[in-house]
């Protein structure tokens, strides 16, 4: 007696089909489960045997082998317990042959027979209708996840007797379509009205914003840096279709998707304490999951407090900033994660957080330069504008003073995204910070003035190759602002301005 369930494996963000093959033969009573397995899948044995029996249904007196295929694939986590229980009844003749044709399966089974929720179905789902699949029997708290995908029938089941009647004759649950009728609302952003002052900063921001460039916000404490940060969200664009499919994708495999019922819809906020592990940051660990900085993916990753992380897990960004990926090596294969979003920081200028106010700041030359230099040079040379946070007047703050609100900004900024969505039409990249130094000479063209300009800064900022390309690529984007397709001297000159623009905190 012999039966094959589909079901898959995740490995980083690829999905992978996994042939669930069930064999039943006479012989020495035993279940044996084989295929390159985790200490969790060779746990599902005894889950399915249990479950199985509180079902109603006991196992005979008889060899059990399970494969599954392909065995050069490391299979981790639960899901497979569902699969495999219904190979065995497909084996046994429980269920119709045929019954599980054209369907994929997962789902972790519960001593009493229930059927738990699993981590990674959105992707599942995708796969399975990318490959053809026509349904998916999935565990209920999983069903609202699994309809974010159209073009593909879910099938949502609280236990292992309403799984074998719907194969038997297919019987479905009123509260499929109650739970598919639930809307999920989303909160509102705070808004750049609410900072009094600060216009340079905002005026960072802005053009951060537009290009998805990195930004760091020196200054004192108390100035706004933590509340400018927060509302950068605000001014972003709003995720693209795709964009949400692959946010979603990873909040899914993070186990962080399993009770919602739509898409993500806002661009992600990440601001982990200084206290993070390395492997929460970038990801990893026995079972491979995204970190804080895949999660923040088409979003932004935001560290405030910078020279309070240890160097070490700083340093851990400089790849991921240059590359927009994360790789992680294991012995069970290699895993990739995305990593596309924008970087921002906040820190103070010193410890005692006053520099440069000589009669207030506390701190010794040597403090200052022991606390600045936690942040290495190859992690500044990423960063692409730099901003001075300064404490404001009581005039600022009175509440008769109006700031521009966020949607004005996001205004501007979406102008100027239009802009880069019809220069780079086709291309790999779809902003200004990512844009490749190939494509910097027809993109970034320089007039004999610009060019002079650009040469005086190369030598007296000492910049790098990185830094002077990055300097180039945030004028594109502040000419996009100003809905220019040539690059002037004033553009270069702010961009020039943003690069040194927290110098006053910095330099002692």
């Amino acid at each position: 007696m012999f039966s094959t369930i589909t079901s898959a494996a995740i490995l980083g963000m690829d999905v992978v089909l996994v042939h669930v093959e069930v064999d039943i033969a006479q012989g020495l009573p035993g279940f044996m489960l084989v295929g390159y397995l985790s200490s969790e899948v060779r746990e599902a044995g005894e889950r399915v045997r249990v479950a199985l029996k509180n079902a109603g249904i006991t196992l005979p007196a008889m060899r059990i082998t399970v494969n599954l295929s392909p065995a050069n694939i490391k299979k981790e986590g639960t899901a497979y317990d569902l699969p495999i229980a219904a190979g065995i009844l497909e084996a046994l003749g429980h269920i119709p042959r045929g019954s599980t044709e054209g369907m994929m399966i997962a789902g972790e089974l519960g001593l009493n027979g229930g059927i738990n929720p699993v981590r990674g179905v959105l992707p599942l789902v995708r796969k399975a209708k990318e490959e053809g699949y026509r349904r998916c029997l999935l565990p209920k708290e999983n069903y609202k996840e699994g309809m974010l995908i159209d073009g593909i029938e879910i099938i949502g089941m609280p236990g292992l007797k309403e799984s074998i009647e719907y194969l038997k004759c297919g019987k479905k649950y009123i509260w499929e379509e109650e739970t598919a009728k639930e809307e999920k609302g989303e909160g509102s952003l705070p808004d750049f009205s609410e900072i009094k002052g600060q216009a340079a900063a905002k005026r960072a921001a802005e053009i951060a914003a537009a290009g998805f460039h990195n930004l760091l916000l020196t200054g004192p404490p108390g100035s706004g840096k933590t509340m400018i940060a927060k509302r950068i969200p605000g001014i972003l664009p709003p995720l693209t279709e795709q964009e949400e499919l692959e946010v979603s994708s990873i909040y899914s495999i993070a186990g962080l998707l399993s009770n919602a019922c739509s898409l993500v819809k806002q661009r992600p906020f990440m601001d982990p304490h200084h206290t993070i592990t390395a492997q929460a940051l970038v990801g990893g660990g026995k079972t491979v999951r995204p970190g804080i900085i895949s999660l923040a993916h088409k979003g932004i990753l935001f560290l405030d407090e910078l020279p309070e992380f240890k160097p070490n897990m700083i340093n851990l960004l400089r790849q991921p900033l240059e590359e927009k990926k994360i790789c992680i090596a294991r012995l069970g294969g290699n895993y990739i994660f995305p990593a596309d979003c924008m970087f921002v920081a906040a820190m103070n200028p010193c410890p005692c957080g006053y520099y440069p106010d000589i009669g207030r700041c506390s701190c010794t030359v040597q403090k200052i330069k022991r606390y600045q230099g936690r942040i290495s040079g190859p992690v500044l040379d990423r960063i692409d504008l730099c901003a001075g946070v300064s404490r404001v007047s009581p005039t600022q703050l009175s509440w008769a003073t109006k700031e521009e609100t966020s949607a004005c900004i996001r205004n501007r900024v979406m102008q100027a995204r239009r802009m880069q969505d019809e220069r780079y039409a086709g291309k790999d990249y779809k902003y200004n910070a990512l844009m490749p130094q190939p494509d910097l000479k027809s993109y970034c063209m320089l007039g004999k003035k610009e060019e002079r300009m650009m040469e005086k800064a190369f030598l007296s900022m000492q910049l790098s190759a990185r830094g002077y390309y990055r300097i180039l690529k945030v004028a594109r984007t502040i000419a996009d602002l100003d809905g220019s397709e040539k690059i002037g001297e004033i553009h270069l000159e702010e961009a020039l301005e943003c690069r040194i623009g927290g110098e006053k905190h910095w330099e002692i």
